[in-house]
């Protein structure tokens, strides 16, 4: 039985995740700063994640869906410390978790990486600067991860989901999610099932010959 570590698994995608993989047989683990969670831990805690690590033991799987949306107004308005929070838990949390767990997938020569980005990281959402560049860097990461575990056995993808139906986009301003809903060409947002059947596939044996990538889902808002 495989042993999957889902960040922010308690809500959202994560969640989503955590049922999906579930009905495979896979062995799921959740981490979340939230009640509820297998693991009570804050992914921009670097040691908090390596204690998390030794305590799980080596996994197969890890998707990182840990996020926040961060402030919501244009970029001069925007405080230093809700950037910096944002890439924290955005960049900092894939991070750690990427780092505490792949060194034993490389040594078991398998492995499946999700790291959630968002369309947001590849296009730019007016008045979410911190959002948007926190997930470009999670797809530029995941690109550089990608080649560098290319001949390991572990894979490394992103997806880059539009608006999908969680807690965390419920959280956006009316009018703003009114404006990026308007840019999906389906004309509604994802459900977090739809999400996590993509999630599913990518950490299946059915994925051998991709790495590095970015995978849209998007109702067809994706331009690149």
């Amino acid at each position: 039985m495989r042993t999957a570590l889902i960040t922010g698994g308690v809500s959202g995608l994560g969640r989503a995740a955590a049922v999906r993989l579930e009905t495979d047989g896979v062995r799921v683990v959740t981490l979340d700063v939230a009640d509820g969670a297998d693991l009570v831990a804050d992914v921009t805690d670097a040691a908090a994640v390596r204690a998390a690590a030794e305590e799980i033991g080596p996994v197969d799987i890890l998707v990182n869906s840990a996020g926040i949306v961060g402030p919501n107004a244009p970029l001069w308005e925007i405080p230093p410390d809700g950037w910096r929070r944002t890439f924290e838990v955005n960049v900092d949390g894939t991070f750690h978790t990427c780092r505490a767990f792949v060194p034993a997938m490389r040594e078991r020569g398998w492995g499946r990486i999700v790291n959630i980005a968002s369309m947001a990281g590849k296009d730019g959402n007016p008045n979410m600067s911190p959002y948007s560049a926190s997930k470009a860097a999670v797809i530029a990461l995941t690109k550089s991860l990608g080649k560098e575990l290319a001949t390991s056995g572990v894979l490394v993808n992103a997806i880059a989901p539009a608006v999908i139906e969680t807690p965390m986009n419920a959280a956006t301003g009316p009018e703003e999610l009114a404006r990026i809903t308007g840019l999906i060409p389906m004309r509604r947002v994802g459900k977090p099932e739809e999400v996590a059947e993509l999630i599913a596939w990518l950490v299946s044996d059915k994925v051998s010959f991709s790495t590095g990538a970015v995978y849209d889902i998007s109702g067809g808002r994706a331009t690149y």
